[in-house]
């Protein structure tokens, strides 16, 4: 009688560790115990009852621990459950304090949902990134048509990720500020001989306005003449006027 029972409450602590160690993940648990990371079984507990990932969460509390920063279960927890990426979050708060750069988790939480890549934002705030236009075409005023191409140098403005706008916006500026500063000048050849000075002009409209960029610097790469578009008017002009003068000549014939 003693070994029977004995056997069926073997049985059921058996049964009962192997529920607990498929619901609760001992080995994290044991890890984050190892790294320093205090963390409860109850608090494993509550994360699956909440449908969340123990793993995706503990795991970079304990890199974030590791790292020196002092987070919470409870703020990676709640970014995980708003859909963000945890990891990449801490990862970008860890390059945020190695490079000196004031970025709170609640910051980076919030470029993470808006759809920005927070940790890209980081290493290009310390590292510029180089963007490079495609070949914009702007008349002279002696009616040359000069094409430039433009390397733009810029760095990320984190206070500015959320709501501000993209790469495409600095090109298209940039793009709007050559065409007028080509159109602007007096002859071609000043574009060809002074192309810094495209560089000044479009430099010094503040183009990262409302962006997420700093514009650092615009570099023109390339500067080639297109076509006499002046040249191009006045031909069409007078095939235009010449074919009217021959209609109005067949005109006079039939009154005749």
């Amino acid at each position: 009688m003693f070994s029977l029972s004995f056997i069926v409450i073997a049985v059921i602590i058996v049964v009962a560790l192997l529920i607990l160690f498929s619901f609760v993940p001992i080995g994290l648990w044991i890890s984050a115990l190892a790294a320093g990371v205090h963390v409860g079984i109850g608090t494993l507990v509550g994360m699956r009852l909440r449908r969340v990932s123990p793993r995706k969460v503990i795991a970079p509390l304990i890199k974030a621990h590791k790292a020196g920063l002092a987070l919470t279960t409870n703020q990676l927890e709640s970014h995980y459950l708003a859909g963000g990426n945890v990891d990449r979050v801490v990862d970008a708060n860890i390059a945020a304090q190695r490079a000196d750069i004031d970025l709170p988790f609640e910051r980076a939480a919030a470029i993470d949902l808006a759809g920005r890549d927070v940790l890209e934002a980081v290493q290009m705030s310390v590292n510029p990134k180089v963007i490079e236009t495609p070949f914009i075409a702007g008349v002279a005023m002696n009616g040359i048509e000069v094409k430039a191409k433009a390397r733009i140098t810029v760095r990320a403005n984190i206070a500015r990720l959320v709501g501000g706008a993209g790469e495409e916006t600095i090109i298209a500026r940039v793009g709007e500020g050559i065409v007028s500063t080509i159109g602007s000048s007096k002859h071609h050849t000043e574009v060809l001989e002074n192309p810094d000075n495209i560089s000044k002009t479009v430099l010094s409209k503040g183009l990262d306005s409302g962006t997420a960029f700093e514009i650092l610097s615009i570099d023109i790469a390339d500067v080639d003449i297109s076509k006499n578009i002046g040249a191009d008017l006045q031909t069409e002009q007078a095939l235009a006027d010449k074919n009217m003068h021959k209609q109005k000549l067949k005109n006079v014939e039939l009154w005749l």
